[in-house]
C-alpha cells in the first residue's frame, strides 16, 4: 500500500509544479539602463522574443535613475505622474507574469524624453507573430559568450533541463503504479 501513496504524491507533485522557460534579460544589454551612449532600447526590445516568467533586469546608477512602469498612455508621453510602481534600487528584477505589452522609462526628467524607455513586450498569441530575419536569431542561446552578461542570462537552460527530469519522473510513477497494482 506504500507504493501506492508513494505514486500518489509523486502525481500530486507532477501536478502542481510549474516548469518555465524563463530567461533572464538585462534591458540593453552590457550598457544597462542609461541615457549615455545612445542605446536604442526599442531596438533592443524589437529583437528579443520574451515570455511570461521571464525576468527583465534593470541595472543601473540609482544617483542618476529609476525605473518607473506605467500605462501605454503615460508611455507615449513620458508623464511620470502617476506611475503604475517604481523601483529605485539601481538592480531591479521584473518577473512578467502575463502577455501584453508592459512600459517602463526611467522618470528623471527629460530621460524618457531623451530615450530610456522600453516596451517589453510578451506577445498574445504566440502563432501569430510575423517571423522577421532579426526573428531568427533565437535570444535564448546566444551565439557568442561574452565576459558582461549578456541577455538572457545562460541561467535559463537549467531551467529547461528540468523538463527531461519530470519525463523520467512519469516514467517511474507508471512503473511504481503497475508494481503496486501487481502487489494488491
Amino acid at each position: 500500500m506504500a507504493l501506492v501513496e508513494i505514486a500518489f504524491v509523486l502525481f500530486m507533485v507532477m501536478a502542481f509544479v510549474h516548469v518555465s522557460n524563463a530567461a533572464l534579460y538585462k534591458v540593453g544589454d552590457s550598457a544597462g539602463w542609461t541615457t549615455l551612449g545612445n542605446i536604442n532600447y526599442k531596438q533592443w526590445a524589437a529583437i528579443k522574443t520574451f515570455e511570461v516568467g521571464d525576468i527583465i533586469r534593470f541595472e543601473y546608477n540609482a544617483q542618476f535613475h529609476n525605473v518607473m512602469r506605467v500605462t501605454h498612455a503615460m508611455y507615449k508621453t513620458c508623464n511620470t505622474s502617476a506611475p503604475l510602481a517604481t523601483y529605485t534600487t539601481g538592480n531591479d528584477s521584473i518577473t512578467i507574469t502575463t502577455r501584453g505589452h508592459h512600459f517602463f522609462f526611467c522618470g528623471v526628467p527629460g530621460h524618457c524624453q531623451a530615450g530610456q524607455k522600453v516596451d517589453i513586450n510578451v506577445p498574445r498569441n504566440i502563432s501569430s507573430t510575423a517571423v522577421t530575419p532579426s526573428a531568427l536569431i533565437s535570444p535564448k542561446s546566444p551565439s557568442a559568450p561574452s565576459a558582461l552578461a549578456p541577455s538572457p542570462n545562460k541561467a535559463a537552460p537549467t531551467l529547461n533541463t528540468l523538463k527531461g527530469g519530470f519525463g523520467m519522473l512519469g516514467f517511474v510513477m507508471a512503473f511504481l503504479a503497475l508494481f503496486a497494482s501487481g502487489c494488491a
